[in-house]
């Protein structure tokens, strides 16, 4: 039997669960979220095929990827883990300081959650790719067009290089990946926009977390779906 020291040691470990560094969107969400907080954790892989992984796609709305788990909790959606890291980790300032600035927060980091499925499947992340030129699909513009709205309206109104100020917030977490998909498929964006996008290349935990993309071994064939 294990001792209590033992089994306290295991309830206390910080460990989430991701997917493929390479592929994986709401992975790098989650992990970014917990580098705001300031939170070190194990990372978990879940090792599965792209067959396994295109087929629980179909089947469940959640695969719980990613999820954290933490103090006997295990917590799973990115916006679930965001608000419980905040909760946890309110000096880590994961949202802005001012009420009307943290609803907008809020508010276009929902939107990231839950919209924008044109794109999702028009550009899926793939961080070890960059095109020259990438024909996009005409019903991702919509959704490229409202991005680069949501970003400009953030950029002109706090003043930038982040999209509420002068440090990355929750939101820069959940777009994140986004300004990766814009890099790899060569999308032409406004400056404010592109300067967003190279604050964003050049944040140390992305910089970290694509280096992990490029040494992870070609073992999973890439889906036109994100997961």
């Amino acid at each position: 039997m294990a001792s209590i020291k033992t089994i306290d040691s295991v309830k206390s470990r910080a460990i989430l669960t991701i997917s493929s560094k390479t592929y994986s969107a709401w992975s790098l969400r989650g992990w970014l979220l917990c580098r705001l907080a300031g939170l070190d954790v194990e990372e978990d892989r879940v090792e599965r095929s792209a067959a396994d992984r295109a087929e629980l796609l179909l089947l469940s709305p959640s695969v719980l990827v990613p999820r954290l788990t933490h103090e006997g909790a295990s917590v799973w959606d990115t916006l679930a883990i965001a608000e419980y890291l905040n909760e946890l980790y309110p000096k880590a300032h994961m949202l802005p300081a001012d009420r009307i600035a943290r609803a907008h927060c809020r508010s276009i980091s929902g939107e990231i959650h839950s919209g924008f499925t044109n794109l999702r499947s028009a550009l899926p992340m793939n961080l070890k790719v960059r095109h020259k030129s990438f024909p996009i699909f005409s019903g991702a513009r919509p959704d490229i067009e409202r991005i680069e709205t949501i970003w400009q309206e953030c950029l002109a109104r706090y003043g930038g290089p982040f999209l509420f100020g002068d440090r990355p917030t929750i939101a820069d977490a959940m777009y994140a990946p986004v300004t990766t998909r814009f890099r790899t498929y060569a999308v032409k964006l406004s400056k404010p926009s592109d300067a967003y996008c190279d604050t964003i290349a050049v944040w140390e935990p992305m910089t970290i977390w694509q280096a992990g993309a490029e040494a992870e071994a070609e073992d999973l064939e890439e889906l036109e779906v994100e997961f």
